[in-house]
Parts: structure tokens; sequence; C-alpha cells
């Protein structure tokens, strides 16, 4: 027997199903083991003999691991599968030391799609281990974490923030910046003038492009009704003109791409087309088969290979027509892209979306449709069309009509444009019309709208900061430590990120500097090609950082405790607001002198209108220690009868079932909270609910 070890249960099962009964294929559910919190500074990292990292098995995956060696024991060999990245091959790395395989020698499979074709492939084609691509994940978690603790021990000190890091700091204050440009806009007035003609008994729209030869600007009401007294003149046609406008489609799905259109169409925040599009990456069953629906999600490439591209080419002539096929375009550069990998794709293009429906959940169903429309238009032909623009003038205003014309529906004949067509009738030169349905409409200009979370992972990319695998889970850092909130997907920085921001800009700036952290990523892509050593990189890092460091501790300002307008009722020092793990309190500011705690006066328990089926005493409605409701007997400790509360589901917008990708919801039984799936009946899939939950 052959062990095959992957990172996710899921892709197990599929990988599994392909192999055969030769092959066992485990999952070490992703990292087995991290950097330790011991040494210098807790970093983990040995700072005195080149920054030699001391690792540790996470306590959650010592099980895990005792599994894996247990099963490498029974194995004829052992074949590492992680994914295709710095940190795929940085697991294989971890799990080769912890089960003592030979690196130079392990097999080490690379796939880029989960098909059968794709891991025979693999299989029959393995390599080793890339120390490269290690070294540059080594080097990435090493300086994240030396940052992450300093900034975060400051932090927590000075402004009582609970971390910082070379990424989510960055990203938080490109957020906090943009919140700044709104509060600071100075809104503006400004008239618009509504006009149509009537032609054929129907009504056209006109825009007005120009009050005496010049750009219109409509400031005030005053000019506003002088442009009014313009439009009782009749206007005439000037001029006619037709263009032939050539509209591209679009390049194939990157991981920032993808997340940004899932949001701008269906409203899908970062988590939600990550979890969605890595469940069409690991398999979904297909009429009883598991099928890997589309390549690897976490790419910044664009690139499709050749044998797709000659398999689509087919395709499309066959379902089409040639004059449809026109092949692959150049692509745009993205900043610091590793393009090590081919663009968000479909597997198979015969599993259309129409057959793919059937057998997935609604939101899986629109994203595979998403990526598959996507790629196979990138291959396809332009659409055509032609544009006609036809001028009004009178003495004062020059109005403008646009309508359009498919000459040729090129790649959207898959349909992807709704109201493309825009037909004109016929009009003639000098033909003259009255102005109908005039009105001038008082507006103001608007501050810009705040980030979505699909427009910092485009500013991400656009910036260079951080990598595609990345881009989600910074956002998710910056909403667990809650200096951002999220509605609808649109990001909002709290006061306490603002001040983080603040804090960080002040003593930090080469840090908060996007260029800076950019050149990071550059430098980690260096090392995973050989261009620089994990040592240099580190040293060239460490020495500046821990010197400012050090300087700046010394001079950073504490931020005083706000305080509440009381004073303690033992010393008569103030009441302040502080924090604590069980959320914010009410305390002495002259702690540890004075340990007075404000408690919170207890609610009177109220009546719930009926009486106890056991002792007959009135019931009422009480609140447990972690605040939640529940029916007890008023003749409690005599009588002890208690009954749980009927209460609504509360729906989890970012935690998704395993099984079936329907939103989670938290149910109640007698034994407290659990998570059940939302298309319960249909899918019966539980977890416990821990501690950790009441808190995201």
């Amino acid at each position: 027997m052959k062990l095959v070890i992957v990172e996710s249960p899921a892709k197990s099962k599929t990988i599994g199903h392909y192999l055969g009964d030769e092959y066992l294929v485990e999952a070490s559910v992703g990292h087995i083991r991290d950097l330790a919190i011991s040494g210098k500074g807790g970093f983990g990292v040995d700072v005195e003999n080149e920054f030699k990292p001391n690792y540790v098995i996470d306590a959650d995956k010592k099980d895990v691991v005792k599994k894996l060696q247990s099963l490498k024991k029974k194995s004829d060999e052992v074949i590492l599968a992680t994914d295709p990245d710095r940190e795929g091959e940085a697991i294989a790395w971890h799990l080769a030391t912890v089960l003592k395989l030979p690196i130079e020698s392990t097999k080490r499979l690379e796939f880029h799609e989960i098909t059968k074709n794709s891991i025979e492939n693999a299989i029959s084609n393995p390599r080793t281990i890339d120390l490269d691509l290690v070294h540059s994940q080594e080097t990435r978690r090493i300086i994240d974490r030396i940052i992450g603790f300093k900034l975060s021990s400051l932090l927590k000190s000075k402004i009582r923030s609970q971390s910082a890091g070379r990424v989510q700091s960055v990203t938080l204050k490109m957020i906090c910046e943009h919140e700044k440009e709104i509060n600071e806009f100075k809104s503006e007035e400004y008239w618009t003038l509504d006009s149509s003609i009537l032609k054929n008994d129907k009504k056209y729209s006109l825009n007005l492009t120009k009050i005496d030869e010049k750009a219109p600007k409509i400031l005030n009401k005053e000019v506003a009704d002088k442009v009014l007294e313009f439009t009782k003149e009749k206007v005439e046609v000037s001029s006619i003109n037709k263009t032939e406008k050539i509209v591209n489609s679009k390049e194939p799905y990157r991981t920032s791409t993808l997340q940004q259109d899932a949001f701008a169409r269906y409203g899908f925040k970062t988590k939600e087309t990550t979890f969605l599009a890595q469940q069409l990456y690991e398999g979904v069953e297909i009429d009883g088969n598991l099928v890997g629906l589309i390549t690897y999600i976490r790419t910044d490439s664009t690139k499709l290979s050749d044998v797709f591209v000659a398999q689509a080419k087919d395709f499309i002539i066959n379902k089409y027509g040639e004059k449809y096929y026109i092949g692959t375009k150049n692509a745009k550069n993205v900043k610091g892209a590793q393009d090590a990998h081919e663009a968000i794709r479909p597997t198979n293009l015969e599993l259309t979306p129409q057959k793919v429906k059937p057998f997935v959940k609604d939101h899986v169903y629109k994203l595979y449709k998403m990526i598959y429309e996507r790629t196979l238009a990138s291959l396809m032909s332009a659409k055509v069309l032609e544009v006609t623009t036809i001028n009004f003038k009178n003495s004062h205003l020059t109005l403008e009509l646009k309508g359009n014309k498919v000459v040729f529906d090129g790649y959207n004949i898959i349909k992807f444009d709704d109201n493309e067509q825009n037909l004109l009738p016929e009009f003639n030169e000098k033909e003259v019309f009255d102005l109908i349905d005039v009105a001038v409409n008082q507006s103001f200009t608007k501050p810009p709208l705040r980030y979505s979370e699909a427009k910092i992972v485009k500013l991400m990319e656009e910036k260079g900061i951080g990598r595609p695998s990345t881009y989600s889970s910074t956002i998710q850092t910056l909403l667990a430590r809650k200096y951002v909130i999220s509605e609808k997907g649109v990001l909002i920085p709290t006061e306490q990120g603002i001040l983080t921001s603040n804090v960080l800009n002040k003593y930090f700036p080469d840090l908060m500097n996007t260029e800076y952290t950019a050149e990071m990523e550059t430098n980690l892509d260096k090392i995973s090609v050989g261009e620089l050593s994990e040592l240099e990189v580190i040293k060239e890092f460490y020495d500046p950082f821990i010197e400012h460091f050090e300087e700046v501790r010394n001079v950073m300002y504490k931020e005083p405790l706000k305080k509440t307008g009381e004073t303690c009722p033992i010393c008569g020092g103030d009441l302040v607001y502080k924090t604590g793990k069980h959320g914010e309190f009410i305390g002495c500011s002259n702690y540890p002198t004075c340990s007075y705690v404000q408690k919170e006066e207890k609610e009177a328990p109220k009546d719930a209108g009926r009486a106890c089926p056991n002792c007959g005493a009135p019931l009422v409605i009480r609140k447990n220690k972690k605040g939640q409701e529940f029916i007890g007997c008023s003749n409690y400790p005599k009588c002890r009868y208690v009954e749980s509360l009927e209460k609504e589901e509360e729906v989890c917008e970012d935690k998704f079932c395993p099984e079936c990708g329907a939103k989670m919801v938290v149910k109640h039984s007698r034994r407290g909270r659990f998570w059940g799936c939302s298309n319960y009946p249909k899918c019966t899939h539980v977890e416990p609910f821990k501690k950790n939950d009441a808190k995201n």
C-alpha cells in the first residue's frame, strides 16, 4: 500500500476515488506544526544563531501526526500531494521532516486540477520537495512572526489593540485613509437637464453635452433657469455619426478578479467565494462520481494551458462555428505576479453549468457558471457594435442621442450582456424637434463609496500587497480584531481600527508603506527561485526593525483609559472602561492599588405568565451566566424546574456547511447551542458550538 498525504479531507476523498485500492489517501488538515513561542521575544527563532527556527507540532494536530506515523509504518511508500504553492510546499516539507522521510527522494506530486488525467500524470511524473519554495514560506513566516509579536505586544500595552501585522496593517491603513477622505469630502451643488424628443410616437431621452459650445457647468439655480429658457427653442439634427466599436472579452479569472466579480454580481463576500471555489476545486459528486470541476483557485495568472486551449478550440468551433474562435490574447501583467499556475478555469468543458446544476447548491452553481462562461468567452471572437451618435442643436444647446446595434455577437453568444442593443429609428440631418419633458434637477456631489471587500482585494493586488492565498484571510483578520466591520460586504473602520492605523503610521511609517510591503513580497519571490537567500532577507529586515522598535517603545504615548464620569466608591479614584477576556467592564483607574470592579445590576426576573407544572408557583424568565434567557420556577431553589425558550435560528454569514455549502445556523437544544445546516432536513450536518464561536 502507498500512502498519499494531502491537506484537505474533501481533497483526499476525490483523489482517493481516482487512485484506487493500491493507494490510501489521508489528510494532514492543513499545517501540522508552526514556530514555537519560546526563545528571545517568543519568536520561536534563535536570533543569535542565524535565525534558526524552532518548530513544534500544533496541539490540535498531535492525533493527526500519530495517525500518519502509524500509517507510514504500514505503507510501502509515502507520497506528498499538498497544494502547488508556497504554503503547500512548506506543509510537504514539515510532513517529510516529522515523518522522517528523505527530503531529497520523497515523491512530491504537483497538479493544478483534481481530475483523473491530472492525478495519473502527477503520479507518473513526480518531483521532489522544492526547498527554495520552502525557504520563501519560512522567511515570510519568521518575518511576520517577529513583526506580529513585537508590534502586537506594544499596541496592547499602549493603546489596547489586539494585533498588528505586515500585510493586515497596511491594508487597514488603506481603509482608514479612504474613510478620512470620505469624512473630509465637501459636497458641491450642481444641476442637470432632462429632456426628450418624440419620434414615431416614441420618446427618446437626450443628453446635454454643450452650452454655447462649452462643456456644461450648471452650478446654481440661476444658470439652471437660463438653460431652461434655452430649451423652449426647437432643436434640429446637426450631425449623424456611425462608428464601429469592437468589444473584446475579458481574460480568464484569477483569484482577485473572481472575488471581485462574485461580489459585484451576487454580493458574495471574499470568504464565501473562497469557500465555494474550494469545493469546486476539491471535488463535487456528479452522477455518483467525484469530479474536480475547476483548477487551483489561488493564482495570479491568466494563462491557459495549451492542452486546454486546443480542447476549447474544438468545443467552440463545434458548438458555435469557426468565426467565434480567436484563441488566447495578450494578458495584462499583475504587479508581483508569480504566474506559476494557470488561470481559474473549468477542468472539463463538457460539464456545462446546465449539466452541473442539479448536483450542486445554488451558490456553487452560480460561481461555476461565472468561471465556465468567462473562460470560454476569453478564447472567443470580439463583439462588434455599430454605435450611432446623433447630435441636436439650437442657438445655445448641443444635445446627444446614442444607440447601439449588434453587428456580430462574438463571445456574447453566451449571453453575457443583456442590454447591449439600443436600436434607434432613422434620423435625417436638419430634422427639427420640440424638446419635451423638460426639467432641471438640483443635485449635490457625493463622497466616494466605502471600499467593499472586493475593492480591497483589487487594491491589494494592484499594490503588490499579499498574495492570492492571503487576500481573504487578511480581511477576516481585520474583522476578527474588530478593526473594521462589514456591512453587506462593505468595510467600515472602527474607532479602534482608526487609532491603530494612525499610531502605526506615525511610529512605523516604513512598515505602513505599501511599497515596502510590496518589496518584501518581491524578495520572497526571489527566494522562491533561488535569487536571494533566506538568511540575507531576514538579516536585512531584523536589525533595522529592532533598532527602530526600541526607539519607538520609549517614546510612544500610552492612550489614557476612557473615564465614565463616576468615582470609585472604595478609594475615590476615577472609574474607567477596561477590556478583559470577557469583554468590556468598568473598574478603578488606581488598579492594582484598588481592584474595585463595578458589577452590573441584575434585572428582576420577568413573569412568564404561567404556573410551574411541578409546584404551581409562577414561572419567570431568567438569564444564565452567559446572558441567555430561560424559563425557570420562581420557587428556586426549592423547585428546580426549567425549560428553554424558543429561539430563532441565528444565521452565520461567514460559516458554511462542509457537506452541501449552505450557510450554517446556530440552533438550540437542552444541552445548549450547536451549529446546524440551514438546509435541514435535506442535509443533517451538525457541529459543536465552541466558546470562540460566540466571539466571532
